[in-house]
């Protein structure tokens, strides 16, 4: 975003920063005064360098491209605000390709570990999260990703952040959106990998909880590119299902990334499945690949496939993002966008604490940085396992206006009362 835009804005950024700073120096001074990190050098000054480990290609490709945009975007912003403030020093920013492999997400944190760097947003997959853990807890580098989810990641004490929430409470979501909407009697389909089974572990056991039944699981390989023979399984599961409970009580679940739209184009084959309702997760909530296939986009919009992701808080700093990505990319983005922005600000306002590129002494106060930080996503709370403590889910689904397919807001999924909103 240009710097006339952010203008009128940097003096109450700079009285948020300061109110944060002060009250930190008071509750949190052993890790400012001193930095655990033997020989952490004092004091910020010059070129601060940080990275992103993003899909610029494979599975989550836009999603990739919508998060390099906001990161950008923020960093622009931070050095901007520093300007401003009279800091000494500035954010300088490396994006890497993980092609959306975790392999490749670890041989790139392992280079950028070897270029001294300590702060990474990403990798957006829960697969690249999990490959990467072990690296950047052995040389205490701050990993804070926009958008893993399993909840096989919770773990305290570690240097892994979330600005999502996991999916515990997306599972719990799912469940009861597909119960609300009448469904009773599910197949699921699913990626198989550490965040596909964790989802599909946390739908099925609340939908089951709810009175739901899961009447068959398909669960795929994460490196698939044709999809013949789990096209053909779920079909004829769903035409056994239509014939013993209607139509109108049969869902088809699916937990993908992207390889959706490949899915599909094999789906849309067979006549019943077009019979009954689809479901999806955040892996596909607001993709623009399953826009591009006018094919694939009449196939979700037929089945009503409908998606949730977390809901950010919308305000004026929500706007300014969703409006620079638009401008930039012509598209809106995922709810993802605006945590991989908020964690640009999280890291800056953390180094402006501890006044030292220090990343022990940074992995301390960042929860308590964070509670102070009303962003782009919303008001960020985190757990004893760093990842966000709560949210709402909004539900997406595609529908097509003045000729074109776009994706379109039907509803909220509410935490706290376990209930859905409909549009």
């Amino acid at each position: 975003m240009s710097a006339k835009k952010f203008s009128t804005l940097v003096t109450v950024v700079i009285a948020i920063v300061m109110l944060v700073v002060g009250a930190l120096i008071g509750f949190l001074a052993y890790p400012m005064i001193s930095p655990a990190i033997p020989g952490a050098k004092s004091g910020l000054s010059g070129t601060v360098e940080i990275a992103a480990l993003l899909p610029l290609s494979g599975d989550l490709a836009t999603y990739g491209q919508n998060d390099k945009t906001t990161i950008e975007a923020a960093v622009e912003d931070v050095n901007f605000f520093l300007e401003r403030a009279g800091a000494k020093w500035r954010l300088k920013l490396t994006v890497e390709d993980t092609e959306t492999k975790p392999d490749v997400a670890l041989s790139k944190l392992q280079s950028i570990g070897a270029r001294g760097i300590k702060f990474v947003i990403g990798p957006m997959a829960s697969a690249g999260v999990s490959q990467c853990k072990g690296y950047a807890d052995s040389n205490k580098i701050i990993i804070i990703s926009p958008s893993s989810t399993s909840p096989a990641l919770s773990i305290p004490g570690d240097y892994i952040f979330r600005f999502c929430p996991t999916d515990l409470i997306q599972g719990r979501a799912m469940a009861r959106v597909m119960y609300e909407d009448g469904v009773r009697y599910v197949v699921a389909v699913w990626r198989g990998d550490s965040w596909g089974d964790g989802l599909e572990a946390s739908i099925k056991a609340r939908f089951e909880e709810l009175g739901g039944q899961i009447i068959k699981e398909v669960r795929y390989d994460p490196h698939a590119t044709e999809f013949s023979a789990e096209a053909s399984a779920i079909n004829d599961a769903v035409s056994s299902a239509i014939s013993q409970y209607g139509a109108d009580k049969v869902g088809v679940l699916v937990i993908s990334f992207e390889e959706a739209a490949i899915l599909f184009t094999s789906l849309k084959e067979y006549p019943d499945i077009l019979k009954v309702k689809f479901y999806g997760s955040d892996g596909t909530a607001k993709s623009s690949k399953l826009l591009e296939d006018p094919s694939v986009a009449e196939f979700s919009m037929k089945t009503r496939f409908l998606n949730p992701i977390f809901a950010p808080t919308k305000s004026e700093k929500y706007l300014r993002v969703l409006n620079y990505v638009k401008d930039k990319l012509g598209r809106e983005p995922e709810s993802y966008a605006y945590t991989a922005y908020d964690a640009v600000w999280a890291i800056a306002y953390s180094l402006m604490v501890v006044d030292s590129y220090d990343s022990e002494a940074v992995k301390n106060i960042l929860p308590d940085v964070t509670k102070s930080l009303f962003g782009a996503s919303g008001w960020i709370v985190l757990d004893e396992n760093g990842d966000r403590a709560a949210a709402d889910y909004e539900l997406w689904v595609i529908t097509k206006e003045d000729g074109n397919y776009v994706w379109t807001w039907a509803g909220t999924y509410n935490q706290a009362t376990d209930s859905v909103t409909w549009r």
